[in-house]
């Protein structure tokens, strides 16, 4: 059977109202399917990988398992879903641990409704959308090291990667072409040692590049 061109959506969220909300805001939204919601990564467990949704919506504080302990577990049920955080906390030291886990974004539950829509399109384009502040903080938490083995234009690119720019994008905001980008990420990789993003911008972050 041929799966429609819808993004198809699911939903951990412990709170019943909010995740009735959510589900009903994206449900009825042109090209967004709900394929599951959860009130547990327990229950999720047992569901998720037969729902197979692109994109995961994940609160932080759950009953049992919490969310950015559960990102792991998600990502080895379903390596291709992307995770997006949505939860009140803005931790610094949780933010990290989310992406270091997996997660592809990081939103708060203030977000208006139409951002989170679009956070959704966003990360199925390659991208890692952030509240506007969390990326703030992000890279405020960034002091440069001198030292560092990167190149300025190379700097500019990962700091831009770090508050959840897609590729494309980081191209068209410098100006330059998307093989361009992708070079200076496959130099960045290389000089850190890395083989991912999440890897990266820890990297950078422990020893102040960025």
């Amino acid at each position: 059977m041929t799966r429609d061109l819808d993004i198809h959506v699911a939903i951990i969220e412990d709170d019943q109202t909010i995740r009735e909300g959510y589900a009903f805001l994206i449900g009825n939204t042109n090209g967004y399917k709900i394929t599951g919601t959860y009130a547990s990564f327990e229950e999720a467990a047992k569901k998720i990988a037969n729902d197979n949704p692109d994109v995961l919506l994940l609160d932080v504080e759950l009953p049992g398992i919490s969310g950015v302990e559960a990102l792991p577990k998600l990502k080895k049920l379903l390596p291709d879903m992307h995770i997006l955080i949505l939860t009140v906390y803005e931790d610094e030291m949780l933010i990290f641990r989310a992406l270091g886990n997996g997660a592809a974004g990081y939103l708060t539950k203030n977000t208006p409704p139409e951002k989170i829509v679009s956070a959704i399109h966003e990360v199925m384009e390659g991208g890692g959308p952030m509240s506007a502040h969390i990326a703030r903080m992000v890279i405020s938490s960034f002091k440069r090291n001198e030292a560092t083995p990167l190149t300025r234009r190379e700097t500019e690119i990962l700091e831009q990667i770090s508050t959840g720019k897609s590729r494309k994008r980081i191209a068209d905001e410098l100006f330059i072409d998307l093989e361009t980008v992708k070079s200076h990420i496959k130099n960045i990789y290389h000089k850190l040692d890395v083989h991912s993003k999440a890897d990266a911008i820890k990297t950078a972050r422990d020893n102040k590049f960025i």
